[in-house]
């Protein structure tokens, strides 16, 4: 089992920066893949960020060049910094974690989520 906690939500102008965070514990050491999906209201969940521990990184066409994912292993966390915020950048955003296919079936685990809004 992974639990998630996530911090840095809140409220910031267009234009503004927020950093999310999230911090793993558990069984950390079977953990694969960390990254951050949104929903916004009356939409599907998306991906926005993804990064793996080799580091390789994926990120929604929308918010390329001004997220930035990354993580510190030896801290479980995974962050996402993100600059240029717009109003449609609005939406509850998730943490998520997928554990190593050598760890046996892949477990997907989800944070509770924290909102971010964007005022225009």
């Amino acid at each position: 089992q992974v639990q998630l906690v996530e911090s840095g939500g809140g409220l910031v102008q267009a234009g503004g920066s927020l950093r999310l965070s999230c911090a793993a514990s558990g069984s950390t050491n079977s953990i694969n893949v960390m990254g951050w999906y949104r929903q916004a209201p009356g939409k599907q969940r998306e991906l926005v960020a993804s990064i793996t521990v080799g580091r390789n990184i994926n990120y929604a066409d929308s918010v390329k060049g001004r997220f930035t994912i990354s993580r510190d292993n030896a801290k479980n966390t995974v962050y996402l910094q993100m600059n240029s915020l717009k109003p449609e950048d609005t939406a509850v955003y998730y943490c998520m974690v997928s554990t190593h296919w050598t760890w046996g079936p892949v477990q997907t685990y989800w944070g509770q989520g924290t909102q971010v809004t964007v005022s225009s």
